[in-house]
């Protein structure tokens, strides 16, 4: 991706009444992804949020994490008490909750993070975010793997690589990103998904509000036991982490 010049009329310090503040702006083959500021600028004292926006649509802020990190703790939970050393991966490295949260447990082993977006993992790895997970890049179970999702599954992942996915690169299966994150609420995705976990493997997937079509769509994958874990919001539906496990 191309950095895009900063644009004239966007405010580059933010004042008690100003809105947010746009750090980052770029263009690239999935289209625009930014990178705002809001608060943490006013003298007050209050830590700055951070917010990534993709082609207009919010994602995700630094403001909550509560069911990001429910993704990795119900994903470990899941699995089989004596797998020793499991390995996972975070579909997604947003602005790092469940890979810090992957990082403080020490019963995970291999800790791969897809992240297609190139100016996010610039964000962490030298930029904004990196005050939050500097030191979980830097763990030695940790690999940053910059691919499309939905491909390293189809293509890359050889069958049986992991023990848990845990999986948040869209609002959910019913509100995707972009049209191409389809494929991965598809049952040809859901395939490439079982897979790639192994016997007894965890599949756990973020979603901004509940879906029982993909409860069912689960199922009908094969995997077992689907059920879903809620994290109640201030306003509207709650968070949702769907979890299915593939049978032995």
């Amino acid at each position: 991706m191309t950095p895009v010049p900063p644009d004239p009329n966007v405010p580059t310090s933010a004042g008690p009444t100003e809105g947010p503040v746009t750090l980052d702006r770029r263009e690239g083959p999935y289209g625009e992804v930014v990178l705002r500021r809001r608060g943490g600028a006013d003298g007050s004292g209050g830590a700055p949020v951070h917010e990534i926006i993709a082609n207009g649509c919010f994602l995700m802020d630094t403001s909550d994490g509560r069911s990001e990190r429910l993704l990795i703790d119900a994903a470990l939970a899941g699995l089989p008490p004596e797998r020793e050393r499991p390995a996972v991966l975070i579909g997604g490295l947003g602005v790092g909750f469940s890979l810090v949260r992957a990082v403080e447990e020490e019963r995970w082993g291999r800790i791969a993070v897809v992240e297609r977006e190139a100016a996010v993992i610039d964000w962490h790895r030298t930029g904004p975010l990196s005050a939050l997970t500097g030191r979980a890049l830097a763990d030695p179970r940790t690999a940053i793997v910059h691919a499309d999702l939905v491909a390293h599954l189809r293509d890359d992942a050889a069958p049986g690589s992991y023990d848990a996915l845990c999986l948040d690169i869209d609002n959910g299966p019913d509100w995707t990103v972009t049209d191409g994150n389809d494929g991965l609420y598809s049952p040809a995705g859901l395939a490439a998904c079982r897979a790639a976990l192994t016997a007894g493997g965890v599949l756990a997937v973020w979603s901004a509000q509940p879906s029982p079509a993909f409860d069912q769509a689960l199922r009908n994958a094969g995997f077992q036991r689907v059920r879903t874990e809620e994290v109640p919001v201030a306003r509207g539906v709650p968070d949702v982490v769907h979890l299915a496990l593939k049978g032995a």
